[in-house]
């Protein structure tokens, strides 16, 4: 029996990692106004409050494409999109607790 191996690219972020608006949204290949919706829908925030030359955190790449994941896998408004990534979100803070308590409770 030959057993397969799988290959994954990826490229980790750091929230120390800024991009431009510009910058944004070639790496996510959306037009700039698809952005500044995201920021007027709360999906992400720019890190510096001058509109006229916003940044934004690494963390901002990865939730701009799975709003657009969703809005174009499956049809979600962006009000939607900004409930789904919260909820993901706090899936996430969740794991990350019960994965703490996990470990206290080995420790012990």
């Amino acid at each position: 029996m030959v057993k397969e191996t799988k290959i994954f690219n990826g490229v980790l972020l750091e929230e120390e990692v800024v991009f431009t608006l510009d910058d944004l949204s070639r790496a996510c290949s959306v037009e700039t106004e698809t952005i500044t919706l995201l920021v007027e829908e709360g999906i992400i925030e720019p890190v510096s409050d001058d509109a006229d030359h916003w940044h934004f955190s690494g963390v901002s790449l990865q939730r701009v494409r799975t709003a657009i994941r969703l809005q174009d896998d499956l049809g979600v408004n962006l009000p939607g999109a900004a409930l789904a990534l919260d909820l993901l979100d706090e899936i996430a803070a969740l794991r990350t607790q019960l994965e703490a308590m996990g470990k206290n409770l080995r420790n012990k």
